[in-house]
């Protein structure tokens, strides 16, 4: 935003005081004068503010997006938009009522050779497409195990860090960034780095609403730690046009080495797969494997400037991201990880068996098979988790059916007040 002419960064916000003083120090040495707050909501009682970009940890992201919007703010928001699929759709309602322009952080939507890719395989040029996968193959070492609560420096605001969840003590070695792996306030790799793959998965195929059908497996492998979220994932949302599967690996190819594996030559990204061949990794390719056509990839670095051009001509349309795509996006995880969490462990030959109706899903589970014991895990012995089938009335977005009043609870979450989103936005 600072290179963007017209536009003027006039606030800093952060909960940790020595993060805030570094940044506040960064734009005083530029001789740009910045306010500086550690609670958001007096950010926002501020009349000079026109936008916000927020880059919180997943469990605030939907509250201060819906506060913005109340208080007349634009806003940019990072991915995923939500920590659940309530505080989603209450993002899109709150931008829709009071008419606010709110951007997902998915910089891909404004990556030309993206768009042109998608816009080749709706074109059919690669006939009919048939399973849109995403991959997030990227290492994720153990982050520790501790034997009681550990104490939080003095210059965070533990209080205004932990806002919508249950404050608890805290009970990792690193506060920052790993809160990705525990529930209360992550999601879990498919909804950190992962959501970037499944909505080039879902905007690849078009479709606007949640999947009728999602089933997980899963585990956290390889190590003993603090973490919660799976490291090793698979997820099939069951589109009656074009499913998506998605794929999470944070172990290497193999012990005792760093590299990661790779799917078609893609560890982090997409395969589409068509009638006539595949796209990957920026390129299209034939079923022998021959490509056939490039992409050129510059990772969408226009983004935020499409966010500034929105806001300045008024219109949600010009968006490439509007918050409702983060929305479903998000959502697709969050569908995922309820899967999961209502799952239970049972031996490999098991869950293979209840996934035989579904090949992908069979072909996805013997990688997966293979690629932990790779890495020294035998799920004879260390049981992944085979999570139910759940389904989904798309429309209300809410789960019907087995297991419907368990999944229902998790569409949602237990507030801490005062920092609650609300029903009604």
């Amino acid at each position: 935003f600072l290179k963007m002419p017209g536009v003027r960064v006039v606030a800093l916000c952060d909960v940790d005081r020595t993060i805030l003083d570094q940044k506040v120090k960064e734009f005083t040495d530029r001789k740009q004068a910045v306010e500086a707050y550690t609670d958001v909501r007096k950010l926002l009682d501020n009349k000079d503010i026109d936008a916000i970009s927020t880059a919180t940890p997943n469990h605030w992201h939907a509250l201060i997006s819906v506060w913005a919007c109340q208080a007349g703010k634009d806003v940019y928001v990072e991915k995923p938009v939500s920590h659940n699929i309530f505080e989603g759709r209450k993002i899109v309602e709150a931008a829709r009522k009071y008419n606010r322009i709110v951007q997902t952080g998915t910089q891909n939507r404004s990556c030309a050779g993206m768009q042109e890719a998608i816009e080749y395989l709706q074109a059919g040029h690669l006939g009919k497409m048939l399973l849109a996968r995403g991959l997030c193959y990227k290492r994720r070492p153990s982050i520790g195990k501790v034997n009681g609560p550990q104490p939080v420096p003095d210059d965070i605001d533990y209080d205004l860090w932990t806002g919508p969840a249950p404050l608890v003590p805290l009970m990792r070695e690193n506060l920052h960034y790993d809160w990705h792996w525990v529930w209360p306030t992550g999601n879990g790799d498919i909804g950190n780095q992962g959501i970037h793959q499944m909505d080039i998965c879902r905007w690849a195929t078009g479709e606007q609403q949640l999947a009728p059908r999602v089933i997980s497996v899963g585990g956290r492998f390889g190590y003993v730690d603090d973490g919660e979220t799976p490291n090793t994932q698979f997820v099939l949302l069951d589109y009656e046009r074009i499913p998506i599967m998605f794929e999470v690996r944070g172990l290497p190819m193999e012990s005792g080495v760093e590299a990661m594996p790779h799917y078609r030559g893609v560890r982090i990204g997409n395969v589409i797969h068509c009638e006539h061949g595949y796209v990957a990794g920026g390129y299209a390719y034939d079923n022998e494997g021959n490509r056939i056509k490039q992409f050129p990839m510059e990772g969408g670095s226009r983004h935020q400037d499409n966010f500034i051009e929105a806001v300045r001509s008024r219109r949600q349309s010009d968006l490439t991201a509007d918050i409702l795509e983060g929305h479903l996006s998000s959502a697709l995880c969050h569908m995922g990880n309820i899967s999961h969490r209502l799952g239970r462990a049972l031996p490999p030959e098991e869950i293979r068996e209840k996934l035989k109706s579904e090949p992908e899903a069979v072909e996805t589970f013997d990688r997966f098979q293979e690629h932990l014991a790779a890495n020294g895990v035998d799920l004879a012995k260390s049981q992944a988790t085979l999570g139910p089938w759940l389904k989904m009335n798309p429309v209300r977005e809410r789960f019907t059916g087995p297991y419907a009043r368990e999944a229902n609870r998790l569409i949602s979450r237990d507030y801490r007040e005062p920092f609650v989103v609300p029903e009604k936005v």
